[in-house]
């Protein structure tokens, strides 16, 4: 069993408040979970509205497929409106 974590440091220019925050990162976390059936937190920065950390987790038999999910969550992530990434990590186990 391979587990495949991701994880992005955001910076969200477009709000102005908590409550935007959580807008953008709901949306963020409901996209990945129904496209890519993966699990997806906010793992830090919870009091700072224009920043954020994302986390994602993925659990699966091969490896080759465990990136191939990371790699398209990275893309949904990159072109999403109101988020740019400032830095990505990625770790398997």
């Amino acid at each position: 069993m391979i587990v495949g974590v991701m994880t992005w440091e955001l910076h969200l220019a477009g709000c102005h408040s908590l409550k935007d925050k959580r807008h953008v990162l709901k949306s963020l976390k409901d996209r990945l979970h129904n496209r890519f059936n993966v699990s997806a937190a906010e793992t830090a920065h919870h009091d700072l509205w224009q920043r954020a950390e994302l986390t994602v987790c993925v659990v699966s038999t091969d490896r080759g497929h465990a990136e191939s999910v990371l790699r398209e969550a990275d893309r949904l992530i990159e072109a999403a409106d109101g988020a740019r990434i400032v830095d990505t990590s990625a770790s398997f186990f």
